[in-house]
């Protein structure tokens, strides 16, 4: 008797051509996917050093601002130097110890002209936290000795040998005021009178 086999039967499994079945591999990772697996972690340890830099910047600020003591002091040394090489007169300058804080210095010397009139004009926070102003110029017309404007004379006072002429300005504030070689040297400023004796009691050639 003839016949095929069970109907069940399969036939024989034959391979691909091309061999057996290769493992299937995923498709490459994109960049945008990449990006997108970046961690919390490794965010933040990219954003650490800018975070460190930040808080160094602000806490040098809160240190140079202290609240407790506000007062920014200035080097006028450059200054000073400047309007030294430039006057045609011998600079005086108050020689004062650490307990006046210098915090301002203007002078018009960078832009004067060889043999132009110089001024300087220099203030200080004084020991008690009072105001103490200088003034040295060969210029009448100079607009730092506008303070002297409307000064009422009260006479002549010796301070370390030195003749004074002692006023009351328009402000009420008193000042101290030396002419000579046409050289106008003032002191004055919110200080009491013993502060602004004692700038003036310092006032020597200036020495670079």
């Amino acid at each position: 008797m003839t016949g095929s086999g069970p109907s069940s039967q399969q036939p024989p499994r034959t391979e691909d051509a091309a061999g057996p079945a290769a493992e299937v591999l995923p498709p490459p990772v994109s960049a945008a996917e990449r990006a997108n697996r970046l961690s919390a972690a490794n965010m933040l340890r990219s954003l650490l050093p800018l975070v460190v830099i930040c808080l160094l910047v602000v806490g040098w600020q809160a240190f140079r601002n202290n609240p407790d003591d506000p007062i920014r002091e200035v080097d006028p040394t450059s200054q000073l130097r400047l309007a030294a090489d430039r006057a045609v007169y011998p600079l005086v300058v108050p020689a004062l110890d650490e307990g006046f804080r210098p915090t301002s210095v203007r002078t018009d010397a960078g832009t004067a002209p060889e043999g132009s009139p110089v001024t300087v004009q220099l203030g200080y926070v004084t020991p008690a936290g009072d105001y103490a102003g200088f003034v040295v110029s060969d210029d009448a017309d100079a607009e730092a000795l506008d303070v002297l404007d409307g000064a009422a004379e009260v006479g002549v006072v010796e301070i370390d040998g030195e003749e004074w002429i002692e006023s009351t300005t328009q402000r009420g504030e008193t000042a101290f005021t030396r002419v000579a070689d046409g050289v106008t040297v003032v002191v004055t400023g919110s200080a009491g009178d013993g502060e602004l004796r004692e700038v003036a009691e310092a006032v020597e050639p200036f020495r670079s």
